[in-house]
């Protein structure tokens, strides 16, 4: 009996640690702070494009940092990865359109995934507060280390697992005032930027708050002195010229087919398809070059090489070239590659223009996972269909090639998500680079926002580099930009149309574009260093 008394008493103290355990835990979920985090980053969204409200950027976040002052690094974790949580299942919700009509998913399942990639990508910022909690005087968050903190975290999110920097910071502000910082500093940079601009004002704040300010008004003027000082150099180096123009023009045409997704690759459509693009390209052989988007021509190179020498004559006749995305299969090395090839005139003086496998021709590099390739795809292509998509089975291209040439032309190239990485853009330009280049198939995301922001990063990466870039899509956005990353023309999306236009051509480097590499590690290290400094003294 009584040892009966004393089982049932602790199994009711079990039961009670075990209930206080899980209370604390929901009221940890369903905190104020917690809820004001995942707001915060949430609404963030509105920053980017197609909203375009950059000026959010300089606010929203600090929300979510005021959060973090003086924590311990777990708990300044929990509420960064809240933060980046809401901030990414609203920015890349775009990812569920593709997953959903073209992965053959429950929605369950889609979601589940989707859910799980948010969870993965908040990792890099809630690592970023740990970091700068751990790091800091007696574990206790100091808000000035996090600007370095938080591009060290970026920067790994660009190369973990291949990367997927998508939705940085830095990409709001392609038409801010900050925007100026680009080519000297790059998104990263700009990235950096609002990170202090949101610290500088949880600074404020606080200083107001406690009434710090009476005792000694810098608490607040030296939050204050950094946003003005950063806000005029924007102005200042708006000024700045950092190319030269040539006074060179040239004249570009860019096919946009509209092909549906869902029948682009159905075989019946193999010919339709390309001739609508030698017929959109007929009327505009007067460009200089012509530009397909990706995979235009819906088959494999080899199997198309009676088309290919008809558009290569017909560009060749009317001394024009024209690059275009394809499919190539390589028979001796059995690979197959995403590939962009020139067809028609080379240099001027070029008779000859295309023949199969001529090495005027570009591969993708940096493929998308899933999509492009499947890791640990032995394991994972038995599960679903979402793990075989057509052409998943991609090789890698060298990570660098040769610019492409076309009528006397340079063309740096990026296919599609490739864009989203200035690295790989810095290693392949050269003094000859005249324009950059940029194709995609954007219509896996039907209407959502995702090809908003992947031209707004295309947008980003002409004003970095200094160079005009060309835009073409299958559906949309198709766009040419000018060196400061100004759009000069663009058509609407879910329209068959061409785009022509006229491209001052410029020379000259950004300093950015020379040391990408060591300005992020010097804009990593160089704060820490300061902050630490200024402590010990």
């Amino acid at each position: 009996m009584i040892k009966s008394c004393l089982k049932n008493l602790d199994t009711f103290r079990k039961d009670k640690m075990s209930h206080g355990l899980t209370s604390k835990l929901l009221s940890n979920l369903l905190s104020k702070k917690a809820w004001l985090c995942f707001f915060a980053g949430f609404s963030l969204v509105f920053a980017y494009a197609p909203f375009s409200q950059y000026y959010l950027a300089f606010f929203l976040p600090a929300l979510a940092f005021y959060q973090l002052n003086n924590l311990a690094p777990k708990q300044a974790a929990k509420l960064t990865a809240l933060f980046a949580f809401g901030w990414f299942a609203s920015g890349i919700s775009w990812v569920h359109v593709s997953i959903d009509q073209f992965g053959g998913l429950p929605l369950i399942v889609s979601i589940t995934l989707m859910l799980l990639l948010c969870l993965y990508l908040a990792i890099f910022p809630a690592l970023a507060a740990y970091l700068t909690a751990l790091l800091s005087a007696k574990k206790r968050f100091n808000l000035w280390l996090l600007p370095s903190f938080w591009l060290l975290g970026e920067y790994l999110r660009s190369v973990v697992l291949t990367g997927f920097p998508w939705l940085s910071l830095g990409y709001s502000q392609i038409d801010s005032p900050l925007a100026s910082f680009a080519p000297i500093i790059g998104e990263v940079g700009i990235s950096a930027i609002i990170v202090l601009i949101n610290v500088c004002l949880v600074k404020i704040v606080i200083a107001i708050k406690d009434k710090t300010y009476q005792n000694g008004h810098k608490t607040l003027s030296f939050p204050i002195s950094i946003i003005l000082i950063l806000f005029v150099s924007s102005f200042a180096l708006s000024k700045a010229s950092w190319v030269n123009p040539t006074e060179q023009v040239t004249k570009v045409a860019l096919v946009q087919g509209n092909i549906e997704q869902s029948i682009k690759w159905e075989p019946e459509q193999e010919w339709p398809t390309m001739m609508k693009y030698l017929n959109l390209t007929r009327l505009n052989y007067d460009a200089d070059i012509i530009i397909w988007p990706e995979s235009a021509i819906p088959a494999l190179e080899p199997t198309v090489q009676s088309y290919l020498d008809t558009v290569n004559q017909s560009a060749l006749l009317n001394k024009s070239a024209i690059i275009t995305g394809i499919l190539n299969y390589n028979v001796d090395s059995k690979q197959y590659f995403n590939s962009l090839i020139v067809l028609g005139k080379k240099q001027k003086d070029d008779e000859q223009g295309y023949f199969y496998n001529h090495s005027n021709r570009y591969s993708k590099n940096h493929l998308l996972p899933i999509g492009e390739f499947v890791p640990f795809q032995e394991f994972l292509r038995p599960i679903a269909p979402l793990f075989n998509l057509p052409q998943s089975s991609f090789s890698r291209g060298d990570y660098v090639q040769k610019n492409l040439v076309a009528n006397d032309l340079e063309l740096l190239p990026l296919l599609c998500f490739e864009i989203a990485f200035p690295h790989q853009l810095a290693a392949n330009l050269t003094a000859n680079t005249d324009l950059l280049l940029t194709v995609s198939n954007d219509a896996w995301f039907g209407e959502s926002h995702g090809p908003h922001q992947h031209m707004e990063m295309a947008r980003m990466r002409a004003l970095e580099f200094g160079r005009p870039l060309l835009r073409s899509t299958n559906n949309g956005i198709t766009a040419v930009v000018d060196h400061k990353g100004n759009f000069i023309a663009r058509i609407p999306q879910f329209k068959e149309a061409v785009l022509t236009a006229e491209v001052a051509l410029v020379n000259g480097e950004t300093p950015y574009s020379q040391w990408p590499r060591l300005i992020l590690f010097l804009m990593i290290i160089l704060p820490i260093l300061i902050v630490k400094g200024t402590r010990k003294k």
